[in-house]
This record gives structure tokens, sequence and C-alpha cells, in this order.
């Protein structure tokens, strides 16, 4: 899950230079075509065994697929306008959310100090939402892009708990595999009259690197990694990671010289490490 954060902070970077070039639900469509032609070849060189009870219920994958398609095509919706911090600090609201359904759907519980830990990070993420601006917070004054953010964070957040729910013993990598083609399905379905409109021989480098980025790291990579944390860990745990992604991005941002976050921001991604070092330390 350490590695998952890593991953994820590095879209919301990135993501933010293509997602002004392309349509969010053709950019989505086309990163998961290519990660399925990642997880496809990986299933092939690692030998898992691909049995015919493994494609049982395919509604599981095209659920999940359809869940994590959602939150996808928003982000890149809400990067159009809002910062990468910004919206990576309403990335960190998800383990509330996810303890929430996980306890709804699981009926998951955690400890006082889990649930204090997710309190501490929510403000943590709200005063980074807010750029620290007390002003802005009182007038509840968030922009379009964190709004739309929001909606698919709660996608996310659905997405952990329902995948001990649904998986039914199938190997890591053979239900992402199943996992990445619903979602393929789902958003290719969405996407098609965007798809059919994109040049897409017209389109420049920084497109198509994120796409690569996207399909190897934040959609093969983060699916496989979340999916077998999310099979060992408590939801809420699962999704405790998140909270480093908005010190990943300050520091991306910062050494990428796209500029730092204002000292009083820092404070708010203070909160949300100590969130995650509580989490870490509990035995929940």
């Amino acid at each position: 899950m350490l590695l998952f954060a890593a991953m994820i902070a590095g879209a919301f970077s990135i993501g933010k230079r293509a997602a002004p070039l392309i349509d969010p639900a053709a950019l989505t469509a086309m990163r998961f075509l290519c990660a399925l032609a990642v997880m496809g070849v990986a299933v092939i060189v690692l030998r898992v065994r691909v049995e015919r009870s493994h494609a049982k219920a395919p509604w599981r994958y095209l659920i999940l697929g359809g869940l994590m398609g959602l939150y996808f095509v928003l982000m890149f919706e809400a990067l159009k306008t809002a910062q990468p911090v910004s919206t990576s600090a309403i990335f960190t609201l998800i383990p509330a959310m996810s303890a929430g359904f996980g306890w709804l759907l699981m009926r998951q519980r955690f400890t006082l100090m889990a649930q204090l830990a997710l309190v501490i990070g929510a403000i943590g993420a709200v005063w980074v939402i807010f750029r620290a601006d007390l002003d802005a917070l009182l007038a509840l004054d968030i922009g379009y892009g964190e709004t739309i953010f929001f909606f698919g964070c709660i996608a996310h957040a659905v997405y952990a708990p329902m995948v001990p729910r649904l998986n039914r013993g199938e190997p890591v990598l053979v239900f992402t595999l199943g996992t990445i083609s619903g979602a393929l399905i789902v958003v290719g379905i969405y996407a098609t009259p965007a798809i059919l409109a994109t040049d897409w021989t017209a389109l420049p480098a920084i497109v198509w690197i994120t796409i690569g980025y996207l399909a190897i790291f934040t959609t093969a990579g983060t699916f496989a990694l979340l999916q077998f944390a999310a099979l060992r860990l408590p939801s809420g745990k699962v999704m405790a990671y998140g909270y480093l992604v908005p010190a990943f991005v300050a520091l991306y941002e910062g050494l990428l010289g796209h500029g730092w976050p204002a000292p009083m921001v820092w404070a708010g991604v203070g909160l949300i490490l100590c969130a995650l070092l509580i989490l870490l330390l509990g035995k929940d």
C-alpha cells in the first residue's frame, strides 16, 4: 500500500498536464485497454492458472470495474480545473468513507484509535482542500473540480470493501484481469462517442506518456496492489495509506518546479500523516 500511494500520487501530477488535452472518458478507456494488455501479459508470463470457474458471475467484474471507471473519469474531469494537491487531499477522505462502507457491507469494526485517526485525517484533508483559508472554509468555497472528484472518491471508497465481498477465491492477478475487463466494457460503452471523436494521431506526447503511466502503474499496478491488500487488511486500514498521497503529490510538484504548497497548507498534510501513523501503529 506504500507503493500504491506513491503510484497514485504520480497520476495527479502527470494527469494535470494531460487532462485539458483529451476527453477524460476517452483517456480512461484507452488506459484500461493498455492496462488489460499489460495484465494479460503478466498472467501469461507468470503462468497464472486461469480456470473456467474464475469467469463465473461476471457481473462482479462489471460492478468493480464500473466503480473504478467512474472514479478515474471524474478524476480527470476534476483535474481540468482543480490543482493536484487539493484533489489528492480529497482522496484522503476515502479511508473514512471506506471504513463506513466496510461496516455496512462487511460489518468490519474499528478501534477507538482507528476512528480517531480517521477523524484527524479528514480534518487535515479539509484544511488542504480549502487551501488553509478559514474564510473559504466557513463559506464552503470549494471548486467545481474538487466537487466532481469527491463523488469519484465515493465510488473508490465502495470499491475496497466490495473486493473481499465479491472475490470467490480467484488469484489476485486473475481477479485484477477480470476487474480491468469489466472497467473497459463499462467505460468503453460510455466513452464510445468521445473515442470516435478523438484524433489519436494528433495528441501531444504528454497524453501518451500519461496513458502509459496510468496503464502500467496506476491501473494494472495499483489494482493488483489494492486487491492483494484488501484481501488481507480491513478496508479502512487498506485505504489509510492513501493519506500519504498529498505528501507525495506536494513533493512531486515541488521537484518538477510547479511550486510548493503554502506553509500553512503543510499543517494539514502533517495532520494527515499523523492519522496514517496512528492507523499503522494500531492493532486493528
